[in-house]
């Protein structure tokens, strides 16, 4: 385990931030699996409209926008990454119904069943897989859908470390069928669930942070908070590549009944 057992939630914000501000995916996922979990989704029509929470600066919002007619809301916690996302919007010239503001997914600005879709890419474990689901019900249209990707295990035993590395990082970590009991009993119907492959890990997600990773140490050269947090982004993938039998992230597309 690395130093004090630490998790990337460990750092400060503004960190983090910075470094995953270069990146156009802040976490597993690549266009290929965005356009296969939007193609379980049913009557988007330029009335529809999608949330997109834990948005980032928006790497796969941009995907839907360009495979979607809808009108799309990226929510962040995060002001530089709603700087980013808004920008990206306009270099794609979808401005007009694509924009990122920054807010909490746990206090969301909408009204009772005013969303078609919930999408949540990678982020809904800051919240919680269940509690996410079951919260964000109330938001979406009868009929309306939620699309997520969450961490799941592949197996119902593993080795001790990647045990309790995940059990550390993320407590709400569970096997697939678990999580589709939890999607059921939250009131949804599922409608597909499918693994990411491997390269949504290394070639969308770890890859990009090498040269990431050198600039950012050049830049804070001595800082031990920026030096740790490399390390331990380092650790992660050094993890993913031992264990990924074991682990991976899970596309989850339920409709709400």
């Amino acid at each position: 385990m690395s130093d004090d057992n630490k998790t990337i939630h460990d750092f400060d914000f503004t960190i983090i931030c910075e470094y995953f501000s270069v990146m156009e995916r802040q976490g597993p996922g690549s266009p290929e699996v965005t356009i296969r979990a939007l193609s379980f989704i049913e009557n988007l029509t330029s009335e529809s409209r999608i949330a997109d929470i834990g948005c980032g600066t928006g790497g796969q919002t941009m995907v839907l926008a360009q495979h979607t007619p809808a009108q799309i809301t990226g929510i962040d916690l995060f002001p530089v990454f709603i700087d980013l996302f808004n920008s990206n919007a306009c270099k794609l010239n979808v401005q007009e119904r694509v924009k990122g503001i920054v807010g909490s997914m746990d206090n969301l600005p909408y009204a009772k069943e005013e969303l078609d879709l919930i999408w949540c890419e990678g982020a809904i474990y800051n919240i919680g897989f269940e509690k996410g689901l079951q919260e964000w019900r109330r938001f979406l249209k009868t009929g309306g859908y939620i699309a997520v990707s969450e961490a799941c295990w592949f197996t119902e035993e593993r080795p001790e470390e990647i045990d309790l590395f995940w059990k550390n990082a993320y407590p709400g970590i569970d096997t697939i069928p678990n999580k589709m009991k939890q999607m059921q009993n939250a009131g949804y119907m599922p409608v597909a669930v499918f693994t990411l492959p491997e390269n949504c890990w290394t070639e969308h997600f770890y890859t990009p942070q090498v040269r990431a990773q050198e600039l950012f140490l050049e830049k804070h050269a001595g800082n031990k908070a920026a030096e740790d947090l490399v390390a331990e982004m380092r650790y992660e993938e050094a993890v993913y590549k031992k264990y990924k039998a074991y682990y991976g992230y899970v596309f989850y597309i339920g409709k709400k009944l």
